[in-house]
């Protein structure tokens, strides 16, 4: 049973979910009970995804980098994209490979076939799939998402340099803290974590970007096949209506 909570059921909240102050429970939009416990980062070992992508680094690096040099469309539109508001702000621009599940219309996927065939092995959820790129001195400020159902993962592809803080230390310039824990990429190396908690990131290198793959995908490790079949079909529905009502959109492009 999934609850939609624009339709006034908070009361059917979990009562973990209501005391845990990591994860904003005002905020969930869509839930479902009966997940069981939840933390905010998860063992990548557990996911043939990630052990897929660590695998496949340097091929997918290769691909990234033939992306790059086609990353304007025929119609000379950039292929990154500032896919809300917040991340405009926050110097976070993707190229979306995937939205919703689905391919995005005209985009060369013989330039990725590899990091392609890995994304499409997982039940990719109703967000963004692509890689993503985070400015010097910029992060994407607090917030959290409101669906349980689905995981985020994030392999490094280039991660800048560690820097020297003002205590003289030698530390890692780009981090992650998702609830109270703080990671760090690794170039090559997977980071899985449950963006119902709250989440920000900062790459605080003064010259160097951090880029990295990510991938949305429905929680395969706690619901069934059946369960992520029929809400993928009921996404799938919402999709097709907001395409006809024509604000379906991956940034300004209308999909």
């Amino acid at each position: 049973k999934m609850v939609e909570f624009s339709l006034g059921s908070r009361g059917l909240l979990e009562e973990d979910v209501v005391v845990d102050r990591w994860r904003p429970h005002e905020e969930l939009h869509a839930y479902m009970p009966g997940l069981g416990a939840v933390e905010p980062f998860l063992d990548p070992s557990q996911l043939a995804l990630c052990q897929q992508l660590s695998e496949n680094y340097e091929v997918i690096t290769k691909e990234y980098e033939a992306l790059l040099e086609q990353r304007f469309d025929r119609k000379g539109k950039d292929r990154f994209q500032s896919v809300t508001s917040m991340n405009y702000d926050a110097g976070w621009k993707t190229m979306v490979l995937f939205y919703n599940g689905h391919r995005i219309k005209d985009f060369p996927y013989n330039l990725c076939p590899v990091t392609t065939r890995i994304m499409e092995s997982v039940p990719l959820a109703g967000r963004i799939a692509g890689f993503n790129r985070q400015q010097p001195e910029s992060g994407i400020p607090l917030h959290s998402d409101g669906n349980n159902m689905w995981l985020t993962c994030q392999m490094g592809i280039t991660v800048p340099p560690h820097i020297t803080n003002e205590a003289g230390e030698d530390v890692p310039s780009a981090h992650i803290r998702v609830g109270p824990e703080t990671r760090h990429w690794e170039e090559g190396q997977c980071l899985l974590y449950d963006t119902t908690y709250e989440h920000e990131t900062y790459n605080a290198h003064p010259t160097e970007e951090r880029v990295v793959l990510h991938v949305d995908f429905f929680n395969t490790l706690k619901m069934t096949k059946l369960e992520i079949d029929v809400l993928q079909y009921i996404y799938d529905m919402r999709e097709q209506f907001m395409k006809a009502e024509g604000v379906a959109k991956v940034g300004a492009q209308v999909l």
